[in-house]
């Protein structure tokens, strides 16, 4: 498989050298891969993926992602470059209270500039369990509900990178024990997905890879036995039990 990310010697220092920052990390992912990042807290885990989302630059190195140095993009291409290619999964959701869950899956489309996405909104609520909420506000979702929301809203525009910092943080373990299947199921379906995780079980039940950082440094990087695993079931709209 082709090299998707590539990351060459990257150092990210903050003002004041705040912990967090990367040390020449130098690492690549490749197309197709479901990889999970690990590590304790300040390790530097979500400096490496805003970095691979062009949310951060680094003091020093380079980020590749899709062929494309992100050194190289000005603001507003940058912009443009998430919107089109990379998918954000957040923690705590980031759904707009005053619109409906279709309208908070259909605003990276209308950002880029997109139009007839709502059959492929609706599509992806309806593979994701979410048919019935399409027209909910957020306040009457479960957590489990509002990151599945979020979740269409981050494929959307069908990105070559699908990106997700601590996915599950904000649910309780059944909830979190189902997004990560989503997830692995989108793998199954060639989605290139990367996440960063506290949860080593969650990691290792449906990662393939999984990189490990401590002070910045990459300090492990596994490839893990992934062929007694089941496939996922939860996209082929067997929707019982989400909550």
């Amino acid at each position: 498989m082709s090299e998707l990310v590539r990351l060459n010697d990257v150092t990210k220092v903050y003002q004041g050298g705040v912990m967090g920052a990367l040390n020449q990390v130098s690492l690549g992912i490749a197309a197709g891969e479901f990889t999970a990042v690990m590590g304790p807290s300040g390790s530097g885990k979500s400096t490496l993926l805003n970095l691979i989302a062009g949310l951060d630059q680094p003091t020093s190195g380079t980020v590749v992602v899709a062929d494309t140095d992100l050194r190289r993009l000005g603001e507003s291409g940058l912009a443009r470059f998430r919107r089109e290619r990379i998918g954000f999964i957040f923690q705590f959701f980031h759904l707009l209270p005053s619109l409906t869950v279709l309208e908070n899956v259909l605003i990276p489309a209308q950002l880029a500039g997109r139009s007839r996405t709502n059959a492929r909104a609706r599509e992806l609520l309806g593979r994701l369990g979410m048919a019935d909420a399409a027209d909910r506000y957020p306040a009457r979702l479960s957590g489990g509900q509002q990151q599945r929301a979020a979740i269409a809203r981050a494929l959307i525009n069908q990105p070559a990178l699908l990106l997700a910092d601590e996915p599950t943080g904000a649910l309780d373990s059944h909830s979190g024990e189902l997004v990560m299947k989503l997830l692995a199921d989108l793998h199954n379906e060639g989605q290139t997905v990367v996440i960063v995780t506290h949860d080593p079980k969650l990691a290792t039940r449906h990662a393939a890879r999984v990189i490990s950082l401590s002070d910045g440094q990459v300090v492990d990087d596994a490839w893990l036995d992934t062929s007694d695993r089941r496939p996922a079931e939860v996209l082929r709209i067997q929707t019982e039990g989400l909550a």
